[in-house]
C-alpha cells in the first residue's frame, strides 16, 4: 500500500468509523437515507426553479447554484463512506483521496461565496425594492455566478496544487473523508507554510464573505426597523431566516474546522463536524429553504395538484 512518497501510494486506510463496529451498520442506514433525502431535496429545487417562472428569480437563481453545489459535495463524500461502513476493508485510492481533498474545498469555497451573494441580493430586494429587477438583472447574476466558482477555484484548488507535500507512513486517514487539516497530519515535511496559507485561504474565502453577510444584514435590520407595515417586517425576516439559519451553521463549523491550528486536531470531534458541514447541512438546505418559505411550498403545491390533475384526466381518457 504504503511506498516512500506520494507518487507511489496507491491506496490509504480510511478509518472512519471502523473505531466503533457496532454503529456502522446503523450509520449505514442513517447516512443512506441522509443522502437520499439530500438528492431529491436538492434535485426537486433545480427542477421547481427551472419548470416555475414565478420561481425564475436572482433569489432562486442562486438557491439552484447552491442546490447543485450539495448534491456534488455529498456525492463526493458519502457513497465511499457508505461502502466502507460495510466493507471489511476500509481504503480510498490515493486518486479518489485527492479527489475529494480538491472538491472539498473548492466546494467549501463556493459555498461561502454564494451564501455572501445571497445575503447581498437580499439586501438589495429589501433596501431598493423599486429598482431590484434592475440591479439584480440576469447579466449580474450569470457574472456573480461565475465570478463565485472561479473565485473559489483560483483560491482554494490552485494554492493547495502548488503547495502540496509528499505524505509519510503510515498511511492512515482517521477521518470520514480527505479533506487538507486531516492530510497535513501525514505530510513527511513542516507544514507551517501550508498551515498558514490555509488560514490566508479561509479568512479569503471565509470571513471576507461572512463580513459581507454581515454588513448586508446590518443594513437590513435598519431597513426593515424603518418599515411602517408589520407584516412588511414579517415578510422581510421570513425571507432572511431561512439563509440565515444556513449560514449560522455552515459557517460555525466550517470556520472551525480550517480556521484553527494544528494542536487543536481532534479525530472524533472532528469527524462530527465535518459531517455538518459535509453531509447533514447540504441536507437540511432544502429543507430550510422549502419549509420555511412559503412560495416554494405554495408553488410546490400547485405543482403536484397540476400533475395529479393531468394524471387522472390521462387515465379517464
Amino acid at each position: 500500500m504504503a511506498q516512500e512518497n506520494s507518487s507511489t501510494i496507491t491506496e490509504l486506510v480510511l478509518v472512519g468509523f471502523s473505531n466503533h463496529p457496532q454503529i456502522e451498520i446503523p450509520l449505514f442506514f442513517l447516512f443512506s437515507g441522509v443522502y437520499l433525502v439530500n438528492l431529491f431535496g436538492n434535485t426537486a429545487i433545480i427542477i421547481l426553479v427551472v419548470i416555475d417562472s414565478c420561481l425564475q428569480t436572482p433569489m432562486y437563481f442562486f438557491l439552484c447554484n447552491l442546490a447543485f453545489l450539495n448534491i456534488f459535495y455529498t456525492t463526493a463524500v458519502v457513497p465511499k463512506m457508505l461502502f466502507n461502513l460495510l466493507a471489511s476493508k476500509k481504503v480510498i485510492s490515493y486518486e479518489l483521496c485527492l479527489a475529494q481533498t480538491y472538491i472539498s474545498l473548492l466546494m467549501g469555497a463556493a459555498e461561502c461565496i454564494i451564501l455572501a451573494i445571497m445575503a447581498l441580493d437580499r439586501y438589495v430586494a429589501i433596501c431598493y425594492p423599486l429598482r431590484y429587477l434592475l440591479i439584480m438583472n440576469w447579466s449580474v447574476c450569470v457574472q456573480l455566478s461565475v465570478g463565485a466558482w472561479t473565485i473559489s477555484f483560483f483560491a482554494s484548488v490552485v494554492p493547495l496544487y502548488f503547495t502540496m507535500l509528499p505524505l509519510c507512513g503510515p498511511y492512515i486517514v482517521d477521518h470520514i473523508f480527505c479533506e487538507v487539516p486531516v492530510l497535513l497530519h501525514m505530510v513527511c515535511a513542516d507544514t507551517s507554510l501550508q498551515e498558514t496559507m490555509m488560514v490566508i485561504g479561509a479568512s479569503g474565502t471565509l470571513l471576507l464573505p461572512f463580513l459581507l453577510i454581515t454588513l448586508s444584514y446590518l443594513h437590513i435590520l435598519v431597513a426593515v426597523m424603518r418599515m411602517h407595515s408589520a407584516e412588511g417586517r414579517k415578510k422581510a425576516f421570513s425571507v432572511c431566516s431561512s439563509h440565515l439559519t444556513v449560514v449560522t451553521i455552515y459557517y460555525g463549523t466550517g470556520m472551525f474546522m480550517y480556521m484553527r491550528p494544528k494542536s487543536l486536531y481532534s479525530a472524533e470531534g472532528d469527524k462530527l463536524i465535518s459531517l455538518f458541514y459535509a453531509v447533514i447541512n447540504p441536507t437540511l438546505n432544502p429543507l430550510i429553504y422549502s419549509l420555511r418559505n412559503k412560495e416554494v411550498t405554495g408553488n410546490l403545491k400547485r405543482l403536484l395538484e397540476r400533475w395529479r390533475v393531468s394524471r387522472i384526466q390521462r387515465i379517464l381518457s
